[in-house]
């Protein structure tokens, strides 16, 4: 029986990738194959984050927002990293962040949705990269975005996974 639900959570995995690349905003939940999320308050501290991160994460042939994939939510005044799946399993204690994998669930932007209203991607999703997260650490600690966030996520793009 556990190898139809698999199949089954599999099928529904690649329709919400589809979902995705269709311009549609999608729920996925974190851990597994995809990532882990790290949150941060946005502002000029975390602005001053990503633009290391361009740097720091930029190719010969990259265009200048070559940082990782990092969802701003205006509303919320956060930005999610979209971190390597497992991150949140060897997280540390952060002043300025908080790590959020299993069971939690993230709402994406459609991928078009690169500016406000709403959610949507302050550094754009690709298939060949998430955010190191030992680089963000360290810039976290210099930086120091704050209000620091609450381990228990809040909001309407983060959640427990129902």
């Amino acid at each position: 029986m556990g190898g139809h639900f698999d199949a089954l959570a599999g099928v529904d995995r690649i329709r919400q990738v589809a979902d995705l690349m269709a311009g549609r905003q999608v729920r996925l939940p974190l851990g597994g194959q995809f990532f882990d999320v790290v949150v941060t308050a946005n502002g000029p501290e975390a602005s001053a984050v990503i633009a290391m991160l361009d740097d720091l994460q930029r190719a010969e042939a990259d265009a200048p927002d070559a940082c990782g994939p990092v969802i701003e939510s205006p509303e919320e005044s956060r930005l999610y990293w979209l971190v390597p799946p497992g991150t949140r399993a060897q997280w540390q204690s952060h002043a300025y962040a908080s790590c959020f994998g299993q069971p939690h669930e993230i709402v994406l932007p459609p991928l078009p949705h690169n500016e406000p209203p709403g959610i949507y991607w302050r550094r754009r999703c690709r298939a060949d990269r998430l955010v190191p997260v030992g680089p963000l650490r360290i810039l976290l600690d210099r930086f120091r975005p704050t209000p620091a966030p609450h381990d228990e996520p809040l909001g309407r793009v983060l959640a427990m996974k129902p």
